[in-house]
């Protein structure tokens, strides 16, 4: 040839090659467990529409915690809450007994080491299923981050290690902030929903959760899938506000926000790989049309390369199990 080659081939030519250049990589210590945790004894309900995924009541979730933190080495979790009643307002998620603060409780006391994201919102605590209080028809912003930052500091007392609102109503960090300065939790950071979408990825979770909204959508708090300098806006707002790290939620038709966001702020970025995006490969999975482990290591790892320092995935147990068992650093 009389011209020269730029051999880039030359580094992909071994495995210990690639190894060594490679550019991104996922740990254990970028990814938090979500679990879903409802009231009783023994309980382990399969969610149907989530492989793998159970409602589980507080005496099996902290056995299965242990599980995840001696097999695995995750520390960090995220937990919901479905209760045994709901009100109109979600209120119910503001007391002490509300189940998820049994829950924090009851894992602190065997496993104090592992860190707990509570979050935060009224979906699956209200009758209707909105993220808070109904007024003419729509949710009522301002009273309903009443009860969010009573529900904050109700999940602090219980020692949640993080507050995660994931509601979208605006101001909710600065309440949130301010209720729990005012009880005295001002080290309890704030791992904020601030981009989250009016997402059909949200499917599954929905029955996971018991909180599909009984009418109408969610489009009017949460954010259009169109926009994508209103998320900049909402970042910035929630930073102003006191929020110590931001979420992108979904995150795999979001890379380019999660990438914004990163590149505009330099903060702390989470990424949620929601239970849509999960369950699309547990099902292209079962019909045998990918390679799961294959696919999943693919898809956390274009997350991180996107800038997410965080990943709250349902695939994080089964990623680093199946890492450990090839013999891979994770």
């Amino acid at each position: 040839m009389s011209f020269p080659i730029t051999r880039l081939r030359r580094l992909r030519k071994t495995a210990s090659i690639r190894n060594m250049v490679r550019e991104t990589e996922v740990n254990r210590d970028d990814l938090i467990m979500p679990y879903f945790v409802v009231p009783g004894e023994n309980i382990s309900n399969p969610i149907k529409s989530m492989p793998g995924n159970f409602q589980l009541s507080v005496d099996l979730l902290v056995k299965e915690v242990k599980d995840l933190l001696e097999r695995t080495g995750i520390d960090k979790i995220l937990l919901f809450g479905i209760p045994a009643e709901k009100d109109e307002t979600g209120a119910v998620a503001c007391q002490h007994d509300a189940i998820v603060p049994q829950a924090i409780r009851a894992i602190k006391e065997e496993l104090p080491q592992v860190m707990i994201v509570a979050d935060v919102c009224n979906c699956e605590y209200t009758t209707h299923g909105h993220c808070g209080t109904i007024v003419d028809g729509d949710v009522e912003n301002d009273s309903t981050i009443k009860t969010l930052a009573a529900q904050s500091v109700t999940l602090a007392k219980a020692g949640a290690d993080f507050i995660a609102p994931s509601d979208m109503m605006d101001g909710r960090v600065a309440a949130i902030r301010e209720a729990l300065d005012q009880n005295g939790f001002h080290n309890t950071p704030i791992m904020a929903y601030s981009a989250k979408y009016a997402s059909a990825f949200y499917g599954p979770f929905r029955d996971a959760a018991e909180s599909a909204p009984q009418f109408g959508d969610r489009s009017t708090y949460q954010m259009d899938p169109a926009n994508g300098d209103e998320a900049l806006r909402e970042v910035e707002t929630d930073l102003e506000e006191g929020a110590d790290m931001v979420m992108v939620k979904p995150a795999l038709s979001y890379m380019d926000i999660i990438s914004r966001v990163k590149s505009t702020y330099n903060v702390p970025v989470v990424a949620y790989n929601v239970s849509g995006e999960f369950s699309m490969v547990k099902a292209a999975a079962a019909n045998g049309w990918i390679d799961e482990q294959r696919l999943t290591k693919e898809i956390l790892t274009s997350l991180k390369r996107a800038g997410a320092d965080v990943i709250i995935t349902y695939h994080a147990k089964e990623f680093v199990l199946s890492e450990l068992e090839k013999g891979n650093r994770v």
